[in-house]
Parts: C-alpha cells; sequence; structure tokens
C-alpha cells in the first residue's frame, strides 16, 4: 500500500465531506486510501438554526449567527494542510478538488507543494490570471444564472458576515433554477438528495490576487484538470480558460486534461467513471 495513493478530496461551496461517500466507495473498490475534507464551519462543524427546519422562520433565520463566520481561505488551506501532513506517512497523496474547493486547493499548492504529488481539479476554480470573483465578471460567466441563490439568500451577508442560502425552500422557480445550474441529468429525487446534504451558511473568502496560482510553487506540482462537459454552474468556457492561463504560467507543467460527461454533480452521485479515471491518472 505504500506505492498507492490516498486521495485528499476537498469539496466545494455549502457542501461537506458527506457528498464523496459514494466516490470513496468506488475509490475502496479500486483498492484506493481517500479521505473528505470538512473545511472549517463544514460537516458537523456547520450550523443548522432550528429556525432553518419546518415550519421554517425566515425573519429569525436571517439574523442567526452561524459557526463559519470568519473563516478565511487562510484557514481552508491549513485545514487541508494539515490532513495532507498525516496522510504523507503513508505514501503519496493526490489532492482532489471540486468547485469552489479548487480556490483551497490552489492556496495548498502556493504553500506546501513538496505534501502533493498530482492536483486534480473536477471543474473547480483554478485561479491564475484572475481572482474566482472576478472571472465572474467575465464574459464567459455570462449565461450562468444565479437565480436561484439570489431568490433563497436568506439574510445579510455584510451583517451575518457569511452567505445563508435557504437550500430546504419549496419555492419551485428557485428549485428548479438549482436543479437546471447543478443537476440538469439527475432525477429529481437524486437531486433533492443531494439538495439535503448541503448545508445552508458558507464564508464569504474566495481569496485575492495574492492567492491565484503561483509558478514557483504552485507550479512545480504535476496536475490534472478534469472538465465537466455539461457544467452549467461552471461552463466549459470557464473551465478551459482557466487551463489556457494555467498552461501559460507553467508551460513546462501543462495541465493532464481529461472530460468526464455530465453536470456538476452528476460525478458524485454516479462516480464510477470519476474513480475509474483517478485511479489510471495514478497508474499512469
Amino acid at each position: 500500500m505504500q506505492n498507492l495513493p490516498t486521495f485528499v478530496l476537498v469539496h466545494g461551496a455549502f457542501a461537506n465531506s458527506f457528498s464523496f461517500a459514494p466516490l470513496q466507495a468506488e475509490l475502496a473498490l479500486l483498492g484506493h486510501r481517500s479521505v473528505g475534507v470538512d473545511l472549517p464551519g463544514h460537516g458537523f462543524e456547520a450550523t443548522f438554526p432550528a429556525a432553518y427546519q419546518a415550519p421554517q422562520m425566515l425573519d429569525a433565520l436571517a439574523a442567526e449567527p452561524g459557526s463559519i463566520k470568519g473563516v478565511t481561505l487562510a484557514d481552508n488551506a491549513a485545514r487541508v494542510i494539515e490532513v495532507l501532513e498525516r496522510a504523507k506517512r503513508n505514501g503519496p497523496t493526490v489532492l482532489v478538488a471540486h468547485s469552489r474547493g479548487g480556490a483551497t486547493a490552489t492556496a495548498v499548492a502556493n504553500a506546501r507543494p513538496e505534501l502533493i504529488d498530482r492536483i486534480v481539479y473536477v471543474s473547480a476554480w483554478c485561479p491564475v490570471d484572475l481572482t474566482v470573483g472576478e472571472y465572474y465578471a467575465q464574459p464567459e460567466m455570462a449565461d450562468v444564472d444565479a437565480g436561484a441563490f439570489a431568490a433563497t439568500l436568506v439574510g445579510k451577508p455584510a451583517e451575518l458576515g457569511l452567505l445563508r442560502i435557504n437550500f430546504r425552500t419549496a419555492d419551485p422557480t428557485a428549485l428548479a433554477a438549482f436543479k437546471r445550474a447543478f443537476a440538469a441529468d439527475l432525477t429529481d429525487d437524486e437531486f433533492r438528495t443531494f439538495l439535503n446534504t448541503f448545508q445552508p451558511d458558507e464564508n464569504l473568502d474566495v481569496g485575492t490576487s495574492a492567492d491565484r496560482a503561483q509558478a514557483a510553487t504552485w507550479g512545480r506540482v504535476p496536475k490534472t484538470y478534469v472538465r465537466l462537459a455539461d457544467d452549467a454552474s461552471l461552463p466549459l468556457a470557464v473551465q478551459d480558460r482557466m487551463i489556457r492561463e494555467a498552461d501559460a504560467l507553467t508551460p513546462d507543467n501543462p495541465f493532464d486534461v481529461r472530460t468526464l460527461e455530465g453536470s456538476h454533480l452528476r460525478w458524485l452521485v454516479h462516480p464510477k467513471p470519476a474513480a475509474e479515471l483517478l485511479a489510471t491518472l495514478w497508474a499512469r
């Protein structure tokens, strides 16, 4: 087992390690170790106010404090670094990030590249020329529908010190928008099941220009980008732009680019192809 890697899995916004359970089962059946990381304020550290339960009390929910307030990208990176330090004692490590988790993975590789034998972005933010926030203003993101988040935002982020989304809404318009953005190719039951793994709160810090990929450190790590072909929340045009920018930053260490069919969430609900892809990366 010393020569086999430990896959260290980093979730995206409003998610947690729970969503990786099916993928970890498939990896285990292929003989691989894996660990799902809960970033600070996620998983069993999350806040689920009583007002979030049914019947919901949205006015109370809008004012309820949350444990994720004040959590920074640096805090997220420190959590992952701690896990990588422990996993590295058992052999190689492959850091796998999804969605917003890519910003954390980039920060980790900027700081401690020696802990990572390969970094894998699965339709994940890999900020190179711009910050994550700045990419949202680019033409490649023009067709992304943020209506569901806007319609279900609870409270004022600046006052709460966090983002709070009501994923337990029964509003059919909001639910349909969420499904189009993240899970258009899942059944309604699969989509609602996944939605119930989300937590209402997310931290505000997605990084500054100082947190973009650094050639001297991040650029030393072998890297793969797994494109999700039908992702409506992080479109292929954005994924491909980040790949191009990264390759320009480190032309001697370009991305190994792979593609999986499906939406932003399908690879987690039906993980066998993703697990087999990850296993082949190490076999090479």
